[in-house]
């Protein structure tokens, strides 16, 4: 990390672009943040994937894999306004990553492949971004490829996205050819030449005219069906100018109403200019988000603005641990954050004290003087806080809701090869976790094996390689293992339980009667029923927290239990025995004994699986896809290439990779995504080893 000491300076939240780069792997991310780097200035020399050159990609597993895996964050001005950035990575196993980063972000630009249009993780990103409220505009990428085609992806993004493109742009050539764009909201051709940097303007090509005009056209009326304002001056005049449609977009894209579209070649360097000016034009700034929401005491809800002169709030998204200390990044939300300030996490009650704060990016940064509203920032000198963690001024506590972590489903036994090594095995499995919330460290209680848990086969590899390479500690992996789960199919009625014990001085009793029964989701679900005050509220809350307690080993295997509802219908206290941990007692031993006398299924993970494969290689991939137990929902063919969709159990998967690249000589590639739970076969559930 190197860092540059930068005068004071202060940036007014409505001058600031908080977005990130959202896409599926190789869409082309990271080449677009290292041209807008590149045409902003923040850098003097283009670097590249494929020869691990580019800023956001500093790690040494990025570079060597060619993929992003960490999500990295670049400052840069373009316009009189600062563009925080965030380069999200595009692979499944990483997508707790593009959560943590949606939680902060204002805006995001969506990237998709001219060619291939929507694929799996663009989906999975975009809904990402629609639970969390993010506006987005799109930029096709890749239109200088073969087979690229703007009205495909284009099309692909409405059917499959369920959104309404709005296209700003009109390509000028194709494939090879690509050397431009029309500009259909001013109507002007925009030409980018071969080695030279920046664009030449003029007007729109002759043999393009008719063609622009019905697209200016017919964005005109679709603006119109989406803009009470637009539709009343369309109906006046039959047309739009320039100013009411930026207007409308910019309102539209803000109300998830519509989707601005735009296209290019990022390593061509074409397009990115415009892309620039259209996240200034049409995403939004700190000022223009609602204010912050957050609990105080007594779970009161409580507001902050995004303004500098509100008491400092901001919550802490990611942490990593360098060589010069450990960075904590934050987005703050409303007030002013000043180099040697002491904050409070407002979850512990804790005070610590900022060292220092840093404009970031990547792994090199600017050291500031204060952080106000607005600002993405990283700080050191903060060595309690976590991601997840809401920091704010001590005399003004607020916690703001923490990103969600994804469950982990896919486990892996490791133990350091040398028993000297085994202490700092375990500190690189806590640093590890405490980068990264979607890894899990547990110790076995029959086995004694120390388990790491993540999100898929990559993400554990990369983990495993970071202790390796990172902490000079050489380890054994046992076989992956997928996260099983138990649920139940029949349920209990009426179940009686009493927990009763006396060893001398206070005794305990509970007595509760449970109704168990089977939920479709796989979540847990309690409630009370109890009337009269037989069993008081803090008891009844008691006896939730003992059947979350015995969720955690079913009857089957020792798997965690899921998808049931516990009903607590009856019960009784007495006057000096009863506690509430007699009655969590009475709640965990109860529950045991009814998921025993219920009727279970084992649950294992699905991932939906679609394979790109030469035409001539289908059958010996559909036959593979067969014997690992999977089911083919779709399959389609053009030009030479077969795309096929299935739904696969993912202890199936182990190992796919290797044999995919053996039946189609290398040319095969598949990606996967989460698609649930589902039954195990009994056969295949009777040779499953048991917890």
């Amino acid at each position: 990390m190197r860092a540059n000491r930068q005068p004071r300076t202060t940036t007014s939240p409505a001058a600031v672009r908080n977005l990130g780069i959202l896409a599926h792997v190789d869409a082309g991310k990271t080449t677009i943040t290292e041209r807008i780097l590149f045409a902003t200035g923040a850098i003097h020399q283009r670097g590249e994937v494929h020869h691990g050159t580019t800023v956001t990609d500093y790690d040494p597993q990025e570079r060597d894999r060619g993929i992003t895996i960490f999500a990295a964050a670049v400052s840069c001005a373009w316009g009189g306004h600062r563009v925080n950035l965030i380069d999200t990575p595009g692979h499944v196993d990483f997508s707790d990553e593009v959560e943590r980063s949606l939680r902060v972000l204002d805006g995001a630009v969506a990237v998709f492949d001219a060619v291939a249009g929507v694929e799996p993780q663009s989906e999975t990103v975009w809904r990402q971004a629609d639970r969390h409220g993010v506006p987005r505009i799109a930029f096709v990428n890749k239109l200088d490829r073969a087979g690229a085609d703007l009205d495909t992806a284009v099309a692909s993004i409405r059917e499959r996205l369920g959104v309404v493109p709005l296209v700003v742009q009109l390509p000028i050539g194709a494939e090879g050819s690509f050397s431009g764009v029309v500009d259909l909201l001013a109507m002007r051709s925009l030409h980018w030449r071969s080695g030279s940097d920046g664009y030449q303007v003029g007007p729109v090509p002759e043999p393009l005219r008719e063609e622009a005009d019905r697209r200016r056209r017919l964005l005109e009326e679709t603006v119109a069906e989406l803009h009470a304002d637009a539709l009343e001056e369309f109906c006046s005049a039959s047309a739009l100018t320039e100013r009411t449609l930026v207007r409308a977009l910019r309102e539209l894209t803000l109300r998830g109403d519509g989707v601005v579209v735009l296209c290019g070649s990022a390593y061509r360097n074409r397009g990115i200019e415009p892309l620039l000016d259209a996240v200034l034009a049409y995403l939004p700034s700190p000022s223009d988000m609602p204010p912050v929401r957050g609990l105080v005491e007594d779970g009161v809800e409580q507001e902050r603005a995004p303004d500098p002169a509100e008491p400092f709030t901001a919550l802490a998204f990611k942490v990593t641990a360098t060589a010069t200390g450990r960075l904590t990044y934050l987005r703050v939300y409303a007030g002013t954050l000043r180099k040697g300030a002491t904050v409070l996490d407002a979850a512990t009650g804790r005070t610590e004290r900022v060292g220092r704060i840093l404009r970031v990016q990547a792994d090199r940064h600017e050291e500031r003087e204060e952080a106000v509203a607005g600002d993405i920032v990283a700080v050191i000198g903060l060595k309690a806080a976590r991601a997840g963690t809401t920091l704010c001024a001590p005399g003004a506590p607020l916690v703001l809701e923490p990103p969600s972590v994804a469950e982990p489903v896919v486990s892996v036994a490791v133990e350091a090869r040398r028993n000297s090594d085994t202490g700092r095995l375990s500190a690189a499995l806590a640093r590890l976790a405490e980068e990264d919330p979607s890894l899990v460290v547990r110790s076995d209680a029959e086995s004694g094996q120390t388990v790491l848990s993540g999100m898929g086969e990559l993400h554990l590899e990369v983990a495993v390689e970071k202790i390796r390479s990172g902490h000079g500690v050489e380890v054994v992996v046992g076989r992956p293992q997928v996260s099983y789960r138990e649920t139940v199919v029949r349920g209990v009625s009426g179940l009686v339980h009493r927990h009763v014990k006396q060893d001398g001085g206070a005794g305990q009793f509970a007595h509760v009667v449970l109704d168990v029964e089977p939920l479709e989701e796989p979540c847990f679900e309690f409630r009370s029923t109890v009337v009269g005050g037989r069993v008081p509220q803090e008891y009844a809350r008691a006896v939730e927290a003992g059947c979350r307690d015995a969720l955690a080993e079913g009857p089957l295997g020792g798997f965690p239990v899921t998808g049931l509802r516990v009903t607590l219908t009856d019960g009784a206290t007495h006057s000096k025995d009863s506690s509430e941990m007699a009655f969590r007692a009475a709640g965990r031993f109860g529950l045991r004994e009814a998921l025993r006398l219920s009727t279970m299924e084992l649950l294992e993970p699905l991932a939906e699986v679609t394979v790109t494969v030469p035409e001539d290689g289908v059958g010996g991939v559909l036959g593979d896809l067969a014997a690992r137990r999977g089911r083919v929902s779709g399959s389609t063919a053009e030009a030479g290439t077969a795309v096929i969709t299935a739904a696969v159990p993912l202890a199936e998967l182990f190992g796919y990779a290797s044999r995919l690249r053996g039946r189609t000589q290398g040319r095969g590639t598949f990606t996967t995504r989460p698609a649930g739970l589902a039954p195990v076969p009994a056969a295949v559930a009777g040779a499953l080893p048991v917890r």
